[in-house]
């Protein structure tokens, strides 16, 4: 066993270790940060593979946007926090499925496949680059461009919601009714 070996079980054992803990954990946000961990142990995979391309994909499209984005909207609905309530049984019988779906794509994979080397047909990293940063350069600015305009909206509308809860509150205290501009006028026409 070689050393790309050894840390290629180290990194894969990890990756196993942090997936289960995701499915597992109770807490939502723990789940997301424990997502992280297994998605950046996958890149870690590829990248002892030597698919060091498969392996930037993997952080800046699962890691740097998927999660994020999960992470961000459990942080402006605080929700993050919530405690997941399930039965244990059913927590046991989705380990159990999740560990059977495993088991049956490894031995499928190993039955067509092997465990001999497979040679590899296809583009360089260097041509995808070169095609990405060449062709394809717009439509990947485009998205990029509309994943910011829904992250600036997620933020504008968590806000709005804010503001409206906290004015609501205001209302309350002041004896006002619960629109959010009767309750800004209360307040003006309080003074400090």
């Amino acid at each position: 066993m070689s050393g790309l070996d050894v840390l290629f079980l180290g990194v894969g054992l990890l990756t196993a270790g942090s997936a289960l803990l995701a499915v597992t954990s109770r807490v939502v946000l723990h789940a997301a940060l424990w997502l992280v961990v297994a998605l950046g142990g996958l890149a870690g995979c590829y990248l002892v593979l030597g698919a060091e391309l498969v392996a930037l994909v993997q952080l800046l499209i699962y890691v740097g946007a998927v999660v994020v984005l999960v992470l961000v909207a459990l942080m402006l609905t605080r929700q993050g926090s919530v405690s997941v309530s399930t039965s244990r049984g059913h927590r046991l019988l989705a380990g159990l499925v999740g560990a059977g779906v495993a088991v049956l794509l490894g031995v499928s994979l190993t039955a067509v496949v092997g465990w001999s080397a497979v040679d590899l047909r296809g583009p360089s990293s260097a041509d995808i680059g070169a095609q990405i940063f060449g062709t394809w350069v717009w439509p990947f600015e485009l998205l990029s461009l509309l994943l910011l305009l829904a992250l600036v909206g997620v933020i504008a509308v968590a806000r709005g919601a804010g503001a409206t809860e906290d004015a609501a509150m205001a209302a309350e205290t002041t004896g006002a009714d619960a629109d959010p501009a009767t309750a800004a006028t209360a307040d003006l026409d309080a003074g400090p």
